[in-house]
């Protein structure tokens, strides 16, 4: 098997057949450890032959089942053809305690070392993300795939930004309807319907967990916060959400209000508890031309040239659009038109 650093065409089809075993220190310098946890860890490394960077990533015999790092492995191949989704090279072997695989070096890190706590990324970033988050999933899902483990954690990025964006790790996919067991504790992205699964419980992998991760990543994204620990009934922020998400409520939640109607409407349809209801990953498309956010952040000169600002337009009916986007925020929907500018000039003057 190749130890070199060239990726190809298609997927190989002898990812079952045994590895090469190498020692790591004959092909690769090692030049640091870029990330670490409890399914192995990844180093950057330079291939001696070629002289490339990569970002190898090193998974433990002692707790890593062949077929799941051929499984990996393949995934990550067979996805990385997509312009975001990490590159992996053709490039797998395994040494005396670990099996390998090599994948292009993103040098900013991922998106998580890059939102400001309690602050978030602007919304032209943000959007920046989703986009290609966006087109990621949507391709995963035409091939009957899903993550299964959207987090800021997991997308690589490549400048400032973020207008180049990579999706990574392929640990937790899996192919639609594939039987799964519960086997972890849930963290802030964890859909509903998993979170209240037991230790050991089984449960069908659908899109739709994928579509409630994104969606939990875009406000953390937009805020520096996660919304909850937990998205059960007995977490507090979650029960907060889920009053106003059935429309037991009027009032919208504490953490929610930096949000536009448009984007509140969008996480409704992202965020929805039951799983056969969930939108698509598709239907974001249709709010990425929306103002998302009713008060304008901070903002760099550098971010001004990418949010430029809109002037103030004369005879605005200033009545009728608060009367509007007042019960847009309880939930009603309304049936006055306008155009996508008009409205999203009028929240801008309203922010200001």
């Amino acid at each position: 098997m190749s130890v070199d650093s060239t990726p190809h065409s298609s997927p190989r089809s002898s990812t079952s057949d045994a590895m090469q075993q190498l020692e790591l220190e004959d092909h690769y310098d090692v030049i640091k450890d870029l990330g670490c946890g409890t399914y192995g860890k990844v180093v950057l490394a330079v291939c001696r032959e070629t002289g490339t960077s990569v970002a190898l990533k090193l998974l433990p015999k002692s707790n890593t089942k062949p077929k799941d790092f051929n499984r990996e492995f393949y995934y990550s191949y067979y996805l990385s053809p997509h312009r975001a989704i990490v590159d992996t090279f053709d490039v797998s072997f395994e040494t005396a305690e670990n099996y390998v695989f090599a994948q292009e070096y993103a040098p900013l890190g991922d998106l998580f070392e890059s939102i400001t706590p309690q602050i978030g990324l602007s919304e032209v970033v943000t959007k920046n993300v989703i986009r290609q988050l966006m087109s990621a999933l949507e391709f995963m899902h035409s091939k009957e795939l899903v993550h299964r483990d959207i987090k800021p954690e997991n997308i690589l990025v490549f400048d400032t930004y973020c207008s180049r964006i990579k999706l990574m790790d392929f640990g937790m996919t899996r192919k639609v309807g594939t039987m799964v067991k519960k086997t972890s504790g849930s963290i802030p992205y964890t859909p509903p319907e998993i979170c209240e699964a037991v230790k050991n419980e089984s449960y069908s992998v659908e899109t739709t967990h994928d579509v409630w991760g994104a969606a939990v990543l875009m406000f953390c994204t937009l805020t520096g916060n996660f919304p909850w620990e937990n998205a059960h009934r007995k977490d507090s922020y979650y029960a907060e959400f889920s009053l106003w998400q059935k429309r037991k409520t009027l009032k919208i939640p504490s953490q929610w209000k930096p949000f536009t109607p448009r984007l509140m409407r969008l996480f409704r349809k992202m965020l929805e508890p039951k799983p056969e209801r969930r939108c698509s990953i598709r239907e974001i498309h249709k709010y990425m031309d929306d103002t998302w956010l009713t008060r304008t952040k901070s903002r760099s000169s550098d971010d001004d040239m990418y949010q430029p600002m809109s002037p103030r337009p004369q005879g605005d009916d200033r009545s009728t659009e608060e009367l509007s986007d007042m019960l847009e925020n309880c939930g009603i929907e309304t049936k006055v038109t306008r155009r996508f500018r008009e409205k999203r000039i009028h929240e801008w003057l309203l922010s200001t």
